[in-house]
């Protein structure tokens, strides 16, 4: 079994010292954070395909002001 590194020890250490609700907590916050880093490349994958869409909207003349921004 691989041990566990210093900053794993450390937040177990600190999770341990918590009330049994706030353990909820921040298991609901992992998984939260979990949850969000998946998602990540989907959401990328979503902004790239929509790009070509919005690519008519958004380059035109009267908007250029905003590209400096």
């Amino acid at each position: 079994m691989q041990s566990l590194s210093k900053q794993e020890q450390d937040l177990i250490e600190k999770i341990r010292q918590l009330p049994p609700q706030r353990v909820g907590e921040v298991e609901d916050f992992i998984d939260f954070l979990s949850q969000r880093y998946r998602d990540e490349p989907t959401k990328k994958a979503f902004v790239q395909l929509s790009e070509a869409a919005f690519a008519k909207v958004w380059d035109n003349s009267e908007d250029s002001a905003y590209d400096n921004l």
